[in-house]
């Protein structure tokens, strides 16, 4: 059984900066991708960021040059970095592992 629990999350003024962290259960992580996701109001769920097993990232470009993503096999959790925030980053930021496991989501609200 897989679980994801996001944390970090909250309320930040533009050009702030937040971390988040997913906490990650189960024995596959260490061989998994994993990734961030969001969710605005009214809007689908787009990618933000992933990283692999090997360390390779990949961004979606109105991230690029602000966020990072990192993972820690030992502990088994992802984090991501969010540097530079604009009022467009407000969405909930979901985790993803595996493809398929979703974490519940943690709220990130940027103010101008």
């Amino acid at each position: 059984q897989v679980r994801l629990v996001e944390s970090g999350g909250g309320l930040v003024q533009a050009g702030g900066s937040l971390r988040l962290s997913c906490a990650a259960s189960g024995s596959i992580f260490r061989i998994s991708a994993a990734g961030w996701y969001r969710q605005a109001p009214g809007k689908q769920r787009e990618f933000v960021a992933t990283v692999s097993p090997g360390d390779s990232t990949n961004y979606a470009d109105s991230v690029k040059g602000r966020f990072a993503i990192s993972r820690d096999n030992a502990n088994n959790i992802v984090y991501l970095q969010m540097n530079s925030l604009k009022p467009d980053d407000t969405a909930v930021y979901y985790c993803r592992l595996a493809g398929q496991y979703w974490g519940q989501g943690t709220q990130v609200t940027v103010s101008s």
